[in-house]
């Protein structure tokens, strides 16, 4: 079953809580639980950390889910619609190569910037369970199906002659994504420059892909 699929929570229960403090409760123990999880990764993140943070009982957590996968389920989606929308600015016509390698860098950042948790997430679970293994190679699968059709357009160009587009673009999209974790994740200590950050990453596309000689 898809993580679309899975996500609508038990049987029986309404996607969304009618009342308005239902939905200020759930609120907080999402809030809470993209902190832990930003901090200590969805794996270490325990039901009783997440109520701690919220300020809550971990009986309140079951009332909203039935597990951290089942909130994780709820909160893919809405990481995969933000990574869509953004992409939008990519792909508009009458770009140069640098104007679009730096709307890449930048959709890719604020994505993980906005939502952290939830990259964190679906990506450490994507190591132990195949539905969520299934859902990030599909949400990678964007990044990559773009960057290999911008190599394929450079080659036919003479830029990275020989190279495989396939390989290029998942590698580049791998950077993207640990670049992204390291800086914003605590898994560094102080807060990023966003604009350094993009500047970077644009940076290492647009050579790899475009710079003289070859990649």
């Amino acid at each position: 079953m898809s993580i679309a699929a899975q996500s609508g929570g038990r049987p029986g229960r309404p996607a969304e809580f009618p009342t308005h403090r239902g939905r200020q409760t759930q609120a907080t123990i999402d809030a809470a639980a993209r902190t832990v999880v930003a901090r200590k990764g969805i794996l270490a993140t325990t039901i009783a950390d997440i109520a701690v943070e919220a300020g809550r009982s971990a009986a309140s957590f079951y009332n909203y889910y039935d597990s951290k996968e089942a909130m994780v389920r709820e909160w893919a989606l809405r990481f995969r619609d933000e990574a869509n929308q953004r992409a939008l600015a990519v792909t508009q016509h009458g770009l140069s190569n640098r104007e679009r390698a730096h709307r890449f860098a930048a959709a890719h950042w604020h994505t993980y910037r906005n939502r952290l948790a939830e990259a964190i997430s679906v990506s450490q679970l994507a190591m132990i369970n195949d539905d969520f293994a299934q859902f990030w190679a599909e949400t990678c699968e964007m990044a990559i199906s773009f960057i290999a059709e911008s190599v394929r357009r450079a080659q036919a160009q003479g830029h990275c002659a020989g190279d495989d587009p396939r390989l290029i673009a998942e590698a580049i999209v791998a950077m993207l994504n640990h670049f992204c974790y390291t800086q914003l994740s605590g898994a560094r200590s102080g807060e990023p420059d966003d604009d350094a950050c993009i500047q970077t990453l644009a940076n290492i596309y647009y050579r790899a892909i475009y710079s003289q000689g070859g990649c």
